[in-house]
């Protein structure tokens, strides 16, 4: 399947990575029906999804499979009046639904817009008014029911609801019995060339409402770099990111690039995380290929990773944020696997990894994926020098990179904003060492100017979450007339320590940050909380903490 779309697919070193890796892309690019289909005559037995639940149910499926049933869930689609450009959100969390639906999508040339279970009615207002959704599929839970019919009498482009499971709720189609009565789905003419959008993302800034990112068909074609080369993938991998598919790091890992390689997606569909179980379901399915962000390989090394056998993974990668060398350390003693990290957007596929060929630096994102021209830019406009910070940007003169967004639907002005003169600015500063790798520093916005020094708040977080005493924190600057700015941690403690002498505990914690990292970063100012304002996905709101006094 590879040597459809990449023009050298096995590589020496990281040299010839870089100088070598070219993703061809085809006319009218369709994932649906040019990989999954593909797959069905070529290998129709071959396992595509292997899902599970936390009430024991389990089910596998063939590429066959995925391919009959998303061709009924076409049908289904178009039957509602579902055709070429609609917006469809899908609510569905990890049920296996989902893949049949996003496929059906892709087939009809419809636009997908995932969402997680956790909008409220006012979120789901705004995405139906600002994307003008015509239809929602959603699984049949209570809550999501409820906020989604509330939100009706003020969302008047939703045409069609559609219930996922259980009884389906008046006013509502069921899927199943839609599936069910399908007839022979006929691919539809021209359902779409490669510049039409295929899939939006909302994404929760830190201000304002969400934007909306628009990727057009090719996109897919950008994670195999993601599936191939940084998750390091074969036809006969078992692949676990833990990830709900209302956020897009479910299409990174869950299946665009791992369906191109030939892999096997696991799906664990569960309602509360909890290490032990994933842990449990990796030793159960012999895993072999494991992704997640660095907060839950730290509950999975508390639940004493010597307890499960482990021995069926082959390969680990993490992204999200920085990994720390402690983690790092104890997994690799425990696994003998070295943990591989990455970096990317909402905007973009993984833009910045570490590579198969490359020895990992815990902390460091890696090396630049060679499908991005990238750079690091100074505030006064420089190329950034090894050991500087700098702007993450991608030039686009030459060449366009498969998987960049084609901008903020419906919003000309906040396009502008971070795509002018064929660069893309992301935002993120970074900095890189003498060998090429890149450190993460923060946002822009973030990055705190003390005494002439610019500190990033990834790093002094990072630094504070080493201590026993730290279950979040966040670092943002405040006025001081001395420096300009100050370092202020807003942190939340573990319960064991919420009755420490809170001025003994702040020197602690204070010389902590010093021992491990620049002594003068220092946080001077620190805030203990109940806990931290955040977005619907979990990103930490550093503008409301400056605003409070």
């Amino acid at each position: 399947m590879l040597e459809r779309f990449l023009s050298k697919i096995e590589f020496s070193d990281l040299q010839d990575f870089q100088e070598n890796l070219k993703i061809k892309v085809p006319e009218n690019f369709n994932f649906a029906y040019d990989v999954v289909d593909e797959w069905a005559k070529i290998a129709p037995q071959k396992n595509a999804l292997c899902w599970c639940n936390d009430k024991g149910e389990h089910a596998n499926f063939t590429f066959d499979e995925i391919r009959h049933y998303s061709d009924i869930t076409a049908y289904f689609f178009q039957k509602l009046g579902i055709k070429k450009g609609d917006k469809v959100m899908l609510i569905l969390k990890r049920r296996f639904e989902f893949w049949y639906s996003i496929l059906a999508l892709h087939k009809l040339g419809a636009v997908c817009i995932p969402a997680t279970h956790l909008l409220t009615k006012k979120d789901i207002v705004y995405r139906c008014n600002a994307a003008d959704i015509k239809m929602i599929v959603a699984a049949n839970e209570p809550v999501i029911v409820e906020h989604i019919n509330s939100a009706m009498a003020s969302s008047p482009s939703v045409e069609k609801l559609v219930s996922v499971g259980g009884d389906t709720p008046e006013g509502w189609y069921d899927f199943h019995e839609g599936i069910r009565r399908a007839k022979t789905f006929e691919r539809p003419e021209n359902c779409n060339t490669n510049d039409d959008i295929s899939i939006l993302y909302f994404t929760s800034g830190t201000t304002g409402e969400p934007k909306m990112v628009m990727h057009d068909f090719t996109y897919p074609l950008g994670h195999i770099v993601t599936a191939k080369y940084w998750h390091n993938l074969h036809e006969n991998s078992l692949h676990l990111t833990v990830a709900d598919t209302g956020w897009g790091k479910a299409v990174w890992g869950k299946l665009y690039g791992q369906w191109f390689v030939g892999a096997c997606v696991f799906v664990f569909d569960h309602e509360k995380f909890a290490a032990a179980d994933i842990l449990q379901k990796i030793q159960d399915y012999k895993i072999t290929s494991f992704c997640a962000p660095p907060t839950i390989y730290r509950f999975m090394i508390k639940e004493d990773l010597a307890k499960y056998d482990l021995s069926s993974l082959e390969y680990c990668t993490t992204a999200g944020e920085a990994l720390n060398p402690a983690v790092f350390e104890t997994f690799y003693q425990a696994t003998g696997i070295r943990i591989m990290e990455g970096f990317g957007q909402t905007e973009t596929t993984m833009t910045i990894g570490t590579f198969p060929w490359m020895k990992s630096k815990p902390g460091s994102m890696g090396v630049p994926n060679p499908a991005y021209d990238m750079d690091l830019i100074t505030s006064d406009g420089r190329k950034a020098e090894a050991g500087e910070q700098g702007e993450i940007v991608f030039h686009t003169d030459k060449c366009r990179p498969v998987g960049l967004f084609k901008g903020y639907y419906r919003d000309e002005e906040k396009t502008n904003e971070v795509y002018y003169d064929n660069i893309y600015h992301t935002g993120d500063v970074a900095w890189r060492d003498e060998d090429g790798y890149y450190w993460f520093v923060g946002r822009t916005d973030d990055v705190i100017k003390s005494s002439g020094y610019r500190i990033g708040p990834f790093e002094v977080e990072s630094a504070l979450m080493t201590h026993a005493a730290v279950v979040e924190c966040a670092i943002t600057g405040v006025p001081d007339p001395i420096r300009g700015q100050a370092v202020k941690a807003t942190i939340v403690l573990a319960k064991e320590y919420k009755n420490t002498d809170k001025e003994l505990l702040t020197k602690e914690l204070q010389n902590h940050v010093k021992q491990t990292t620049a002594p003068y970063k220092y946080p001077r100012v620190v805030e203990f909380v109940d806990e931290l304002p955040k977005t619907i996905s979990g990103k930490i709101k550093r503008n409301e903490i400056r605003k409070e006094k």
